[in-house]
């Protein structure tokens, strides 16, 4: 099942009561966004005391705001918890007081350039996607975020994105605070806190139906749903953020990793750190990330083939007229040491590359309205046997290099309904312009136009 580029993390988190201290415990900022928009959705206000414009842009965009709620465990609370009132059996009870559940579905409109052989044009899936949230406090340091999910093309339901958080605050001898934490989590980055990581990367919804390139990166999603990673993070002095987690296989559908499925050799460690700084009506995010990943392609015995990822990523943010701009940008290169695939003739190189950039911005002029653009590029090694001739998703020459734009506007009807169109560009496509994959079909011809409804509730 494929991840919620998707996923609704954080407009759950406005939707969805959370609860840590209540209003009693909070800072000045905290109760000045209660007074500034409690007043606005009340049935916001008697569940987190916030709409989702204080977490959001608009969703999934997250605010600074949005990043601290989530950095402290989905535990912010408008209420006070259900406690134990006799306490002599030295039980402890923080009940969140109202109900976590949320739930969330997408329909969607698909039209290609060329039609796609052998398959209907203007495809229609109805639904796209229904989603059901479990998220928020769990006790005044834990929270969680969960999500089962029905993908309409598919047919099929599963456990999709999972992050569950322990957070917690000190200071160094009496220097700057440190907010730290402990993640449990099933995609590498849905734990991150910016929009640049590929796990809630722009677009943040896209078709289920059109062609994509042949070519992705370890980390962008091939792991998603089939691991398992622990991992702690710290903040210190609201500046410096890192993190690091490892990974191990655990498959859908599967008791352990065997001889039929393959699956990650030892553990795959993962790295982030970040600087951040906010000034006036601006922020700035510069970042790196990595991963290294080992995997059994099958058999649990042999030669691997192994991904070594390094990204860098940075995030703008600044008041533009009477609305908001963001601005993302992310480069990632992938190693590849193939000996599984190359012993195995399925690689016609032993070592190959590639490497992936995204260059997007949003703007969002009112909280109804957001107009979204970027850039996207994979390019790498030529391998014909990876990258091999085949109608529509294929390359004749074996070039993974894929290239193109997004256009995207949205619609808010409400904060949590939108009507969206999307159009997707492509100026190469496994390769080549013309007749890319062998069979005639050009990169323009997947050309795609998007439209969709996205309605969380």
């Amino acid at each position: 099942m494929r991840p919620i580029t998707l996923s609704v993390i954080t407009l759950v988190l406005s939707l969805v009561p959370t609860t840590t201290a209540w209003a009693g415990g909070r800072t000045a900022l905290e109760r000045a966004y209660i007074a500034a928009y409690a007043a606005h959705v009340p049935s916001f206000a008697r569940q987190t005391g916030l709409a989702c414009s204080a977490c959001h842009y608009q969703f999934l965009a997250l605010t600074p705001f949005g990043r601290k709620f989530k950095l402290e465990g989905y535990t912010l609370a408008n209420k006070p918890p259900i406690a134990e009132s006799d306490s002599t059996n030295g039980g402890k009870l923080g009940l969140n007081p109202i109900s976590m559940v949320s739930a969330m579905a997408t329909a969607s409109l698909t039209h290609t350039q060329d039609r796609i052989p052998e398959e209907q044009n203007d495809a229609v899936a109805l639904p796209q996607e229904i989603s059901i949230f479990l998220a928020g406090r769990i006790s005044s340091k834990m929270g969680l975020f969960s999500q089962l999910t029905y993908a309409g093309p598919d047919g099929e339901i599963g456990i999709d994105n999972l992050d569950f958080r322990y957070a917690n605050r000190t200071t160094l001898g009496g220097g700057p605070e440190v907010v730290y934490g402990v993640t449990l989590h099933n995609n590498p980055t849905v734990q991150d806190l910016w929009n640049t990581t590929p796990a809630w990367s722009f677009p943040f919804i896209g078709s289920e139906g059109a062609p994509t390139g042949a070519a992705g990166v370890m980390i962008d999603g091939a792991l998603g749903q089939n691991v398992l990673g622990l991992g702690s993070y710290a903040l210190v002095g609201n500046l410096v953020y890192g993190e690091f987690t490892v990974y191990r296989s655990a498959f859908q559908g599967a008791t352990a990793p065997s001889d039929a499925t393959g699956g990650i050799h030892g553990v795959a460690p993962y790295w982030r750190l970040a600087l951040q700084k906010g000034w006036g009506s601006q922020y700035l995010m510069l970042g790196t990330f990595g991963m290294h990943t080992s995997m059994f392609p099958s058999v649990l015995t042999g030669p691997r083939n192994t991904f070594s990822d390094v990204g860098f990523d940075a995030q703008f943010e600044t008041k533009l007229a009477s609305g908001n701009l963001v601005a993302r940008g992310t480069w990632i290169r992938e190693g590849q040491t193939l000996d599984a695939a190359f012993a195995a003739d399925e690689s016609a190189n032993a070592t190959n590359t590639l490497k992936v950039l995204r260059l997007n911005a949003s703007y969002y002029p009112t909280q109804w309205l957001g107009i979204s653009g970027g850039y996207f590029q994979t390019t790498g090694t030529t391998d014909a046997g990876l990258y091999a001739p085949d109608p529509v998703e294929g390359s004749a020459n074996g070039d993974p290099k894929t290239n193109g734009f997004i256009a995207e506007g949205d619609v808010n009807f409400w904060e949590n309904v939108r009507l969206g169109v999307q159009y997707t560009g492509y100026s190469k496509f496994n390769g080549l312009s013309t007749n890319y994959d062998g069979s005639a079909r050009n990169a323009a011809g997947n050309n795609t136009i998007f439209v969709f409804m996205w309605v969380s509730y």
